[in-house]
């Protein structure tokens, strides 16, 4: 797919490089990068490196990071796990990862696993298709209705978090996915959501306010009928805005977890 020309920059020098600090297999793209709907300056860079052996030097890796991104503006974006090659197809383990400027451990997701197959995109090495065994349907549906339950669901009962624009977008985007997927185990985009929340009752105010600021005038039309985005300024406003994301959310997770598996 055609990328930005900060992105590919990015993307050429982060592939460069990274075969002198770990041994790299493959590295493959998901999320927005992988269904199309990737945003420069907006989305995520979601990478999976595969590698030949163990990470030998972590320190370096996280070193090689940090120097990333001070090189480019994009790269404070770019999320990184590293997976074995002899350890692809167990699902349960967590695996080295470089991702909101820390290194840490986690899982790659079957939600993960369904979006490298999606798009089975490669910039280095074999694509996933060759690599990566399938994720059932009933493995996706299992993972989401357990990310509902164990991660969201309580997370709505933190009300300050919910002042914050992240949590409202991926709280309000997450259920509107998961919705889908539940029903048909497709996997749809971010924009996609954003259109279907209107029709399951979100709040016209918070789709506008999520689609204004991941899409902008510059990133494409807005979506008919929303209306005008109010100031995020207002700490009273923001309050209130994160009440009804809130409340959205518990409710849509509601229906969700209450429909036959």
């Amino acid at each position: 797919m055609p990328y930005d020309e900060a992105v590919q920059r990015l993307l050429d020098g982060f592939v460069a490089s990274l075969p002198s600090v770990v041994p790299l297999r493959a590295l493959w793209l998901h999320g927005s990068l992988a269904l199309g709907d990737y945003q420069v300056g907006r989305s995520d860079l979601d990478l999976i490196a595969v590698l030949d052996g163990p990470i030998e030097d972590a320190d370096g890796l996280q070193a090689f990071h940090r120097s990333i991104e001070a090189a480019h503006p994009l790269a404070s974006g770019l999320h990184c796990s590293y997976l074995r090659v002899d350890q692809l197809a167990d699902a349960s383990l967590l695996h080295p990862t470089w991702a909101h400027r820390e290194y840490f451990e986690r899982p790659v997701t079957a939600v993960t696993r369904r979006e490298l197959l999606l798009g089975n995109l490669s910039i280095y090495g074999p694509a996933p298709s060759s690599l990566l065994p399938a994720t059932t349907d009933a493995e996706l549906a299992a993972f989401i209705r357990q990310d509902l339950e164990t991660f969201w669901y309580p997370a709505a009962r933190a009300w300050k978090r919910w002042w914050a624009d992240v949590w409202v977008d991926g709280g309000i985007v997450t259920v509107a996915r998961a919705g889908v997927t539940l029903a048909d185990g497709r996997l749809i985009t971010k924009r996609e959501a954003l259109e279907l929340l209107p029709s399951l009752g979100a709040p016209t105010a918070l789709v506008a306010d999520i689609h204004a600021r991941r899409y902008g005038a510059a990133q494409g039309e807005p979506l008919r009928g929303l209306p005008a985005v109010a100031s995020r300024r207002n700490p009273v406003a923001r309050v209130r805005r994160g009440l009804r994301a809130r409340r959205f959310v518990r409710s849509t997770i509601d229906g969700l977890l209450s429909s036959p598996s």
